[in-house]
């Protein structure tokens, strides 16, 4: 098969080796809070000064961390893949576009960027949000929340997603648990339609046995290795 057109996934297991706390383990990001008290709605409507600190916290931290060797290969691959590809990050960091990375949705959102609740406007936001901030679009004060696709909220861009995992002919998941839907099924779509599948994990995800391969191990060093075999064979110019 020519393959053309790639679509990635990559999760917290990319951003960790970077210095990034994942959501799981005793160093995980929920370590003294319950998920109902950060990352939901409910909890912002109710306490909305503990869910800013706990983002602003995280917006803090992306200042004193920088992109791996997994992010780079994955920017290079972008620059340098002639068919489609694109990348699909569960991640709320900037690592992959201070990467390079260009071809790229962000499902669950991104610190980076803040959302008024009374205009209904985006916009990219640096340092602390807190509970003062206010909309730089209509200019209301309170009502500003982090972009952050919280659980019981629909990820941004699933059509454009869906769309390009049926297209596709590789799909590749980086770095993720294989636990959380919509995007723990994506394999699934992937090899509805024929797709190849490859995983690469320092373990087995929930999701293994729909893959037709799983290389385990640093994502930081299986990424480069993997880049380097696909660039080595490109599509054919003109294929299908």
């Amino acid at each position: 098969m020519d393959m053309r057109n790639i679509v990635m996934l990559t999760g917290a297991g990319v951003s960790a080796e970077s210095g990034l706390a994942t959501f799981r383990g005793p160093d995980g990001l929920w370590e003294g809070h319950r998920v109902e008290d950060v990352a939901t709605p409910e909890a912002f409507a109710r306490d909305p000064a503990l869910v800013h600190a706990f983002y602003d916290a995280r917006r803090e931290k992306l200042g004193t961390v920088e992109p791996n060797a997994a992010h780079l290969a994955l920017a290079r691959l972008d620059a340098e893949w002639p068919g489609e590809l694109l990348l699909v990050t569960q991640n709320v960091d900037d690592l992959h576009e201070r990467a390079g990375s260009t071809r790229l949705v962000h499902m669950h959102g991104e610190l980076k960027k803040g959302w008024c609740l009374r205009c209904n406007e985006r916009f990219p936001w640096a340092g602390p949000m807190g509970t003062g901030a206010e909309c730089p679009s209509c200019g209301t004060v309170g009502l500003v929340r982090p972009d952050i696709v919280w659980f019981d909220e629909m990820p941004y861009e699933m059509e454009r997603i869906e769309d390009a995992l049926r297209r596709c002919d590789l799909f590749v998941s980086i770095g993720t648990s294989g636990a959380v839907y919509p995007a723990a099924g994506f394999v699934q779509t992937a090899r509805y339609v024929g797709a190849e599948a490859l995983e690469m994990n320092l373990e087995p995800s929930l999701a293994s046995v729909f893959f037709n391969q799983s290389r385990v191990g640093r994502a930081s060093e299986l990424v480069p290795q993997w880049v380097e075999e696909v660039l080595a064979s490109p599509p054919c110019k003109g294929g299908d």
